[in-house]
């Protein structure tokens, strides 16, 4: 049975969240909300989308801001515990294109053990500086997976098998800020999940809010990609061994 629901992970969007929350609905999806420790005005925002409609919102919260892996690691866990089978990430920020909704969830249920991941269409908005340095995490991905299958482990539009995913958070400790979508995707990979690009629209709004905090989380992203590094080498002979038998 495909049960999928939405998990948006939200800091500090209360501008931006109601749409966000009514274009997945309008697809037909039950969402799970996190808040990660918002500011009152936010919170309050959440909490009025929750209580308008409970059957089909659920609100988690954490007391203290502790970052968007956390936030999606808490949202991952209570879809699973609610009984869905599939979690549809989105952020709350309005950068993703709610539209192509459909699109993931028929090729999810079409592959339900593969993840579906984003693979961005950008268009003049996308800030260059930002553009460029992705470039240095897709390359470090490629090499820790030894594969060219993940085509962008950034974008935070994508949808997990629950079970899988679940059960990776509680074996595995993975990285509770920035570095936790190419972290998952790649932790996924190691364990032979299948990993499904699908091309999508991404437009930076021109009065967005970003949490990307360009010291910190470039540190965490550098210390994760050296961690996989040292954890690919001594997985190397299985991931040889398995690139060349789909060969």
């Amino acid at each position: 049975m495909f049960k999928p629901v939405a998990v948006i992970p939200v800091y500090n969007h209360p501008s931006t969240i109601r749409d966000m929350l009514e274009g997945v609905q309008r697809h037909g999806l039950r969402c799970v909300l996190v808040d990660d420790g918002s500011e009152s005005s936010c919170a309050a925002v959440l909490d009025t989308l929750a209580s308008e409609n409970p059957a089909k919102v659920t609100l988690v919260r954490l007391s203290v801001n502790q970052g968007k892996g956390a936030a999606m690691m808490a949202g991952l866990r209570e879809a699973k515990y609610l009984g869905f089978t599939h979690g549809l990430q989105i952020d709350a920020d309005g950068q993703h294109e709610v539209n192509d909704v459909p699109r993931f969830l028929a090729m999810a249920q079409a592959h339900p053990q593969a993840v579906i991941v984003g693979c961005p269409i950008y268009d003049e908005s996308v800030p260059k500086g930002r553009l460029y340095a992705r470039y240095a995490t897709h390359i470090w991905v490629w090499i820790n997976t030894m594969s060219l299958t993940i085509r962008d482990s950034m974008c935070g539009f994508r949808v997990y098998p629950l079970a899988e995913v679940v059960d990776l958070i509680e074996r595995e400790r993975l990285g509770m800020r920035m570095d936790f979508d190419c972290e998952v995707l790649v932790r996924l990979h190691w364990r032979g999940a299948k990993i499904i690009s699908l091309p999508t629209r991404v437009t930076y709004p021109r009065d967005g809010i970003s949490h990307f905090r360009v010291l910190l989380d470039n540190v965490q992203i550098s210390r994760m990609h050296a961690t996989l590094f040292l954890g690919m080498l001594w997985r190397l002979p299985r991931l040889l061994w398995r690139k060349a038998a789909r060969s």
